[in-house]
């Protein structure tokens, strides 16, 4: 069902992002350009981070919120989904974290 949810939300960015910017949010953030929307994904995970060391575990639930949908809304400017997102977790899932890490770092395109 969680995954349905994600679904439906791509779709429905996909469908505002050339939408009157005065009657959608996320046509709003898509006018600004990706600087924009990255600054919003910068500021829901500071706000997260602030939650975190408040301990408020609804707090941090609910910024979570916020920035999977800024998130989501990024990654519509590449033309991806929570999908794509999903099949990167996938090949790297049983990789170490230290190892996927070392193995970025050693990559000519970092």
């Amino acid at each position: 069902m969680q995954t349905d949810i994600l679904s439906s939300l791509c779709e429905i960015i996909e469908s505002r992002k050339k939408a009157d910017p005065k009657q959608s949010y996320v046509a709003s953030l898509h006018q600004k350009g990706i600087g924009a929307i990255g600054d919003k994904v910068l500021e829901e995970a500071h706000e997260i981070a602030d939650a975190s060391k408040h301990k408020d575990r609804g707090q941090v639930v609910y910024e979570t919120a916020d920035l999977w949908f800024h998130s989501l809304v990024m990654l519509s400017c590449f033309n991806a989904t929570h999908e794509d997102v999903l099949n990167e977790l996938g090949r790297r899932f049983g990789v170490s974290g230290l190892e996927e890490k070392r193995a970025r770092q050693s990559s000519p395109n970092n």
